[in-house]
């Protein structure tokens, strides 16, 4: 009696399905090529007993994100006093915020109590597109923020002339188009591979890096794309950023004579500056070091910080720092008081 698997490499057509759950595989008669179509999100923990409490502390987080950053897109847009190019970029953040971790922070959430953490192939390139989307357009705006800054300190006279409104929105759109794109040249290189390593994804997202520990074949380019081209935008926009300040500082400390416009000068740049530091940290930790046998495990933890952590911190910090913005939410507050 011949055995039904031995017979399997003579049914046409030539491809059959192994439905193997939660991954399905297609296998090829040599049984050389694999598509995944489904990978297994190991999460943070295995610990059934922190399941809840990360659960109850990441959904806090993410609503403190959403209710602070349209907080401040509201106030930006209904207080004609911040009408301003500053604002008009805090206003793109704060929207990049909102989307930033909506990417990820749902299926994190629905899957602290899913027993079947499995995300589609699809829908992981669909989240990695518009993580780095999303997060490389981050890092432009502050670069751009900065610029703005400096024309502002440095060159006030000119400043409504240089950062005019059509300037202002080619400066974000360029932001924006530029990280699209780039987003779109990892979600084709890394849809292209093969994964016949292992279907569990040793992240709580999807992300490049994890995605191509799962791969086989030749990575060296996909490799090369993240160091090289990642770090040049990211490392790119945190040095026009850190050369912004520096004009700043020098401009405010050699001709500047004006304490006051020093000490008020210093206080709004600080505001961007722990922004800046508080994002440009943990994107650097994650993707411009070298990869090593324990990273995966670091990473998971560093992306927490830029993922979760920062969106929450933007608002609250750009609130408690910045007067303009404190002064535009009391009045907004009195106004709906007294209505």
């Amino acid at each position: 009696m011949v055995n039904d698997a031995d017979s399997l490499p003579n049914i046409e057509p030539a491809l059959y399905s192994w439905h193997k759950s939660p991954l399905v595989i297609m296998y090829d008669l040599c049984g050389n090529e694999t598509t995944v179509t489904e990978f297994l999100l190991l999460g943070l923990t295995n610990i059934q007993e922190l399941q809840f409490v990360l659960f109850v502390v990441f959904l806090i987080l993410y609503l403190i994100s959403l209710a602070g950053n349209c907080a401040i897109m509201m106030i930006i847009i209904c207080e004609p006093r911040l009408h301003s190019p500053m604002y008009f970029f805090l206003g793109n953040l704060s929207c990049l915020d909102i989307c930033y971790s909506t990417v990820t922070m749902p299926k994190v959430l629905e899957n602290f109590f899913s027993t079947h953490k499995v995300i589609s192939f699809l829908a992981c390139i669909t989240q990695l597109h518009f993580f780095h989307f999303l997060g490389s357009t981050e890092a432009i705006l502050l670069a751009i923020m900065a610029f703005d800054r400096f024309v502002a300190i440095c060159n006030p006279l000119r400043y409504l002339i240089l950062m005019k409104h059509q300037v202002c929105l080619q400066l974000a759109t360029a932001a924006w188009v530029i990280s699209f794109f780039y987003a779109l040249m990892h979600s084709i290189m890394t849809s292209q591979l093969n994964f016949c390593q292992s279907h569990q994804l040793n992240h709580f997202f999807c992300d490049v890096k994890p995605l191509l520990e799962l791969a086989c074949g030749n990575t060296v380019l996909n490799q090369w794309l993240l160091s090289v081209v990642t770090g040049s935008i990211s490392m790119g926009a945190f040095c026009l950023t850190l050369l912004s300040y520096f004009y700043i500082i020098g401009f405010l400390f050699f001709k500047s004579r004006s304490w006051n416009r020093l000490q008020k000068a210093l206080s709004t740049c600080a505001s961007h500056f722990m922004v800046v530091c508080l994002f440009y940290g943990p994107v650097g930790f994650t993707y411009i070091r070298p990869t090593s046998d324990s990273s995966m495990a670091q990473d998971r933890i560093v992306a927490i910080m830029y993922s979760a952590v920062t969106p929450v911190l933007n608002p609250l910090i750009y609130t408690l720092r910045n007067e303009e913005v404190k002064f535009a939410f009391k009045k907004a507050l009195r106004g709906k008081f007294l209505f």
